[in-house]
């Protein structure tokens, strides 16, 4: 198999039963807890990631905090530009409305759309460290090594243990059906499906915890990612004119300092 590149990786097992989940379902409030990550684990570092500021088409890895006082200041700016509603009802939403996971097909505009290589591993290789690939492919990543943003842990990841690393739908999709995405067509609804801005990969049973809630009901358990998580959820919003609820907003502005 090839290595695209080396480098020694902290190693923090973790243990995880269960499928893996395509998009996020379930419930849960946003975490607190000791520690600056929000569980008592210590943050490890954010590896490659890259300010969501400097990132807006999500085509650099990760989500690097945001802790300067004139960025916090833009991430409000930024924020402050989406524009809210009440979230409408689930009915008819289903996972294949948006496309099949993880297509490659997805329309042409799409950052790494009709590459050979399918959105999952797009999204793998993105973020990735010291990756290890099938034999014969340069696509389908078998191994990596993953900073972990919403935990801030360092999760040494293998195929065989496929849900241990989810690739999360920041804006979840049933959340956007909600938010007026039912009335959207296919192409339109396929493409914020395989966005990179809208996806990261991140600890699964993190991933799980989240369902299809915004931020007023759930935030990532590493406190010091919140705001760049909002800012991601931001721009989502604003590239799609998807609105969000007031609660989600609020909330928003609340972990960069508004």
């Amino acid at each position: 198999m090839r290595r695209l590149r080396g480098g020694a990786a902290l190693a923090v097992a973790m243990m995880f039963t269960g499928s893996a989940l395509a998009g996020c379902e379930g419930l849960a409030p946003p975490a607190d807890g000791g520690g600056p990550s929000g569980s008592g684990v210590p943050t490890a570092g954010a590896g490659r990631a890259v300010n969501p500021l400097d990132n807006p088409d999500g085509t650099k890895p990760g989500l690097a905090a945001i802790t300067s006082t004139g960025d916090r200041a833009r991430a409000r700016a930024l924020i402050g530009k989406v524009e809210t509603k009440g979230r409408g009802p689930r009915t008819g939403y289903e996972r294949d409305k948006f496309g099949y996971a993880w297509m490659d097909s997805a329309p042409a505009d799409v950052p790494f759309a009709r590459n050979g290589c399918d959105s999952r591993n797009d999204l793998l290789k993105r973020d990735g460290e010291d990756l290890r690939f099938r034999s014969g492919s340069d696509c389908v990543v078998m191994a990596l090594t993953l900073h972990d943003p919403y935990t801030g842990k360092v999760i040494e990841w293998t195929k065989s243990r496929a849900a241990k690393v989810q690739i999360d739908h920041v804006m979840p999709l049933s959340y956007d059906w909600q938010m007026g995405a039912s009335r959207w067509t296919k192409d339109k609804r396929e493409a914020i499906a395989n966005d990179p801005l809208n996806l990261v990969p991140v600890d699964g049973p993190a991933n799980s915890s989240k369902g299809d809630s915004g931020p007023a009901s759930w935030l990532p358990p590493n406190k010091r990612i919140r705001c760049a998580y909002s800012v991601r959820f931001a721009q989502v919003s604003l590239k799609y004119d998807l609105p969000v609820t007031a609660a989600d907003k609020r909330m928003m502005l609340e972990q960069c300092g508004g």
